[in-house]
């Protein structure tokens, strides 16, 4: 028979299936929207790689940002079923109405704004980390993602354009299995360093909440039952590719801008650099998403200029939903913890 303990925490893991869910959907265009669009990848393969690649990322590089998540931003011991599962639950209603819309999304942003929300409630926030590490990276982290994208697109890209090594002529067609090997090996590299960011946004949390429920507070096991909420979070990054990623990978890799294979390898490596010096160093959450549009973005003024990319829809409707979004997580969180508080639930 199960405890009635396990079986409480049942609803929390089932609502952060659903938020990785979700969370595989939006991550799917950072990770391989350039692949796609450069049409060296079939479709059809993405989610399967995609699950893979993340679960090693998250286990072999996902600690950092799953401490900021479980115990850095808000103290552990307000973490308790109720709390854990408004917050998974608003994070994942703010990323499935940008999945909907088609718009990939940072699930980081909206993870620590719902987590900020019961912070503030509880009068418990970490300013120092939000306001000092987490929220300067999210408005730097894009602009170096833009520039260094922007200045490898001016001074690197055309040069070698020029010079006919950037495309697999007819005078050059070895060059294309270089090509297509790097970009895929550059998708994958995106994928893990997702599973190095993105997944602790909902194995963080229920991590703490079990520790909690359980009177656990050995901090070797606290890493275990991280291990063992990841072992459960990471797959569902797959199905929530194969559900959601196409139409995102679509506006991401095909709407914006057409690639070239050494553009979308530069637009990679740019990205999931940046992110993973963020989750490794300081273990910092930040949005994989829109330093991967960033770099799009940046190839993409120095190929057609400035007006003619930020004039197009999608880049505007981005823009609009990377703001309505965290504010959706965040006020549904504060809302619903409002309620449960005085309902008695907490």
């Amino acid at each position: 028979m199960i405890s009635p303990i396990l079986n409480q925490l049942l609803i929390p893991y089932i609502v952060a299936m659903i938020l990785a869910i979700t969370m595989g959907g939006s991550g799917t265009a950072p990770a391989f929207s350039a692949a796609y669009g450069a049409n060296v990848i079939r479709k059809t393969i993405i989610p399967g790689l995609f699950g893979i690649i993340v679960f090693i990322g998250a286990i072999v590089a996902g600690k950092g940002t799953a401490t900021t998540m479980g115990k850095d931003l808000l103290a552990p011991q307000f973490l308790s079923f109720t709390v854990v599962t408004i917050i998974l639950f608003s994070v994942a209603i703010a990323l499935l109405i940008a999945n909907i819309a088609g718009i990939p999304q940072s699930t980081s942003q909206a993870t620590v704004m719902a987590v900020t929300a019961p912070a503030l409630y509880f009068e418990s926030l970490n300013t120092d980390k939000l306001l000092l590490e987490i929220i300067p990276a999210w408005f730097i982290l894009p602009v170096l993602s833009f520039f260094i994208s922007l200045f490898c697109g001016k001074y690197i890209y055309k040069p070698m354009r020029r010079r006919g090594l950037t495309m697999p002529r007819a005078q050059n067609e070895n060059l294309k299995p270089i090509w297509n090997g790097l970009l895929v090996f550059m998708s994958l590299y995106v994928a893990f360093a997702i599973g190095a960011n993105n997944v602790a946004n909902a194995a963080g949390p229920i991590a703490s909440m079990t520790i909690n429920e359980l009177g656990i507070t050995d901090d070797n096991q606290f890493i275990i039952i991280m291990i063992l909420s990841t072992l459960i979070v990471a797959p569902c990054f797959g199905i929530g590719s194969s559900i959601f990623g196409h139409k995102i990978v679509k506006n991401t890799g095909k709407e914006i801008i057409l690639f070239g294979k050494f553009e979308a390898v530069i637009i990679a490596f740019i990205s999931a650099s940046l992110l993973l010096i963020a989750s490794i160093t300081k273990g910092v959450p930040t949005s994989l998403v829109q330093l991967n549009v960033a770099a799009i973005l940046g190839i993409g003024v120095a190929k057609l200029g400035t007006k003619n990319i930020f004039k197009r829809t999608e880049v505007k409707k981005f823009f609009l939903m990377w703001i309505i979004a965290p504010v959706i997580a965040f006020s549904l969180s504060l809302g619903l913890v409002y309620l449960a508080d005085n309902l008695g639930y907490l």
